[in-house]
C-alpha cells in the first residue's frame, strides 16, 4: 500500500482529496498544526493518521523537512507551501526518499497574460508577494526534477470554489452581499466595463487533477499543469449569468476602476485590483493531454454550488 502524506490536508482541496485516496487504496497520513474539520464531513476521515506539526517553528528550527522525512511516505502532497525557502528544506530532506513529490501553486505565477488561454510553457511576469514567490518554487522544483532527478510535478489552481466558503464574486472580490445584489435583482455596479477575466475551479476538479498526475507518474515528473474550469468568465458574463440564475434579467452599470474603488470597502476594491489586474484566463490543454483531466464543473456550475451553499447558510439573502 502506498503511503501518501498531504500537509495541509483540510484545506478547500484537501477536503477532496484526501478522500479520494482512501477510496484509490492509499494508506493517508495527514499533517497539520491543527485539528480542522474538513468542508465536507465523510467516514474515510476516520480512516486517516494525522500528525500535528507547527511547520512555521520548526522550519525556523530545521526540523519540518526531518520529521517529514521520518514518517518514510511514499508520496508527499504538499498544499502550504508559499515560500523557496520552505520547499528548499523539504527537498533537501525528501531527494531520494520520496517516489513523487506534488506541490501546490497558483495561476498567479503567471502574472500578466499576453496570449489567451494562457498555456503552461508561457513566458511568466509574475508580481506582487505571493504570485513572485510561488513562481521562485515553480522554477527551483522544475530545475530539482529536470536536472537533479528530484520527482516533482506542480499542480497550479485558479480561483477554488466549493461549498462551505464565499467564491470570488462578480466584482472580483469575496463579500457575498454582490450574490445577495444580483439574488434580489437590483443594481450592481462593475470596474471598467466589466470585461476583466477570472478563472474558477471546483475543488474537487484540483483534487481529480492531483489524482490524475499520481495514476501518470511519467508524463507528471518535472511538469507543471493548470487546475482550472474549461473556461474563464468575464466579471460582466458572471454578473449576467448569475442575475439570470436567480431569475432576474441583469442590471450593471460601469465606473472606471479609481472611480469604482471609492465606491467600495478599501480591502474590497484592493482584492479586485489583485484579480482583475492579471486576469488569469489558463488553457487545460497540457492536463488534458498528459493526464486525462475533464473538470466536472464549469466556473459557472462551481460558484452555482458554492451560493446555494451560502443561501442555506444565511450568507446570501434575496
Amino acid at each position: 500500500m502506498t503511503r501518501v502524506l498531504v500537509i495541509g490536508a483540510t484545506g478547500h482541496v484537501g477536503t477532496y482529496l484526501v478522500p479520494r485516496l482512501i477510496e484509490a487504496g492509499h494508506e493517508v497520513v495527514t499533517v497539520s498544526r491543527g485539528r480542522a474539520k474538513p468542508y465536507v464531513a465523510s467516514p474515510v476521515w476516520e480512516a486517516i493518521r494525522h500528525v500535528q506539526m507547527d511547520r512555521e517553528a520548526m522550519e525556523k528550527d530545521g526540523s519540518f523537512g526531518s520529521s517529514i522525512r521520518a514518517l518514510k511516505p511514499d508520496i508527499v502532497i504538499d498544499m502550504i507551501c508559499f515560500t523557496l525557502e520552505s520547499a528548499r528544506q523539504l527537498v533537501s530532506e525528501l531527494s531520494g526518499h520520496v517516489s513523487h513529490f506534488l506541490h501546490t501553486g497558483t495561476v498567479w505565477t503567471h502574472g500578466h497574460s499576453v496570449v489567451v488561454p494562457t498555456r503552461e510553457d508561457a513566458a511568466k511576469q509574475p508580481f506582487g508577494e505571493y504570485g513572485t514567490q510561488k513562481a521562485a518554487i515553480e522554477v527551483y522544483l522544475l530545475e530539482q526534477a529536470r536536472k537533479k532527478g528530484f520527482p516533482a510535478t506542480l499542480i497550479h489552481p485558479g480561483h477554488i470554489v466549493g461549498p462551505g466558503w464565499a467564491p470570488l464574486n462578480p466584482a472580483g472580490h469575496f463579500n457575498p452581499a454582490v450574490f445577495s445584489t444580483l439574488a434580489r435583482g437590483e443594481t450592481l455596479c462593475l470596474p471598467n466595463f466589466g470585461l476583466e477575466t477570472v478563472h474558477h475551479v471546483h475543488a474537487d476538479d484540483v483534487a481529480a487533477l492531483f489524482m490524475g498526475a499520481i495514476a501518470n507518474w511519467s508524463a507528471a515528473v518535472g511538469e507543471g499543469f493548470h487546475a482550472v474550469s474549461s473556461g474563464a468568465l468575464t466579471l460582466r458574463g458572471y454578473a449576467e449569468s448569475m442575475s439570470r440564475w436567480f431569475g432576474h434579467e441583469p442590471k450593471l452599470t460601469f465606473l472606471p476602476f479609481d472611480k469604482w474603488a471609492e465606491t467600495q470597502a478599501p480591502e474590497e476594491a484592493a482584492a479586485t485590483l489583485e484579480h482583475i489586474g492579471r486576469s488569469p484566463n489558463c488553457s487545460i490543454e497540457k492536463a488534458r493531454r498528459l493526464l486525462g483531466y475533464e473538470p466536472r464543473y464549469t466556473s459557472l456550475q462551481a460558484v452555482e454550488e458554492a451560493v446555494t451553499w451560502l443561501i442555506a447558510h444565511g450568507q446570501v439573502k434575496r
